[in-house]
């Protein structure tokens, strides 16, 4: 599909790897199905995107490629080892690939969006919907991320907090070992527990 696109329109602008499933599950309560789901999902749909598309943005001597992670591969939420394993390994990719062909007319983005308002809350680490659609009630519009990304996505920022506020502090402050941070973490712990034992999901 990405060679049909560049074939017809002549060139091949960007690249938007949006494919995802969600993951948010007590770690011994994980299969290695479950595993290998996740990771098909996340991390190889990103490769086979990006495999696709750099070799034809490289001959051109342009492009940007515009990757979905997560706060989750920035910061490492409790409860959710498998999603974080894939999205820090697509940041760590798309960050590698940035330095990687900065001087070849490639750009690089990582989009880390945190809870956003979307059908990915009621959906299983297979993809199938689970019930009806329940999204937390802190969860930023779609539309107004979509907005924000593109706005990020031509300043060609390398990494896309959204939204910016707070959840740009909370990275760093993570990043910096900021006691705050640390036990926001560890209370999100407490708190997701708590709720998987009461009703099987964390919120």
């Amino acid at each position: 599909m990405i060679g049909g696109t560049a074939a017809e329109a002549g060139r091949l602008d960007l690249l938007f790897n949006n494919a995802g499933v969600g993951g948010t599950i007590p770690f011994e309560m994980a299969t290695l199905e479950d595993w290998k789901a996740i990771i098909d999902t996340n991390i190889w749909s990103v490769v086979y995107g990006v495999h696709a598309a750099v070799p034809i943005m490289l001959k051109q001597g342009f492009g940007h490629v515009v990757n979905t992670s997560s706060i989750a591969g920035i910061v490492p939420p409790p409860f959710q080892a498998l999603y974080s394993l894939t999205k820090y390994g697509v940041t760590g990719l798309t960050e590698s690939l940035k330095y990687e062909y900065a001087d070849k007319g490639l750009y690089f983005s990582t989009i880390c969006p945190a809870n956003i308002a979307t059908p990915i809350f009621n959906k299983g680490i297979d993809g199938q919907a689970r019930g009806d659609l329940r999204i937390p009630d802190d969860a930023y519009p779609a539309d107004k991320a979509a907005a924000l990304i593109l706005d990020r996505v031509a300043e060609h920022k390398g990494i896309i907090v959204v939204p910016e506020d707070p959840y740009t502090d909370l990275w760093k402050g993570y990043i910096l070992g900021i006691p705050e941070a640390e036990e926001r973490l560890a209370q999100m712990a407490r708190e997701r527990r708590e709720a998987f034992e009461k009703g099987g999901t964390y919120f």
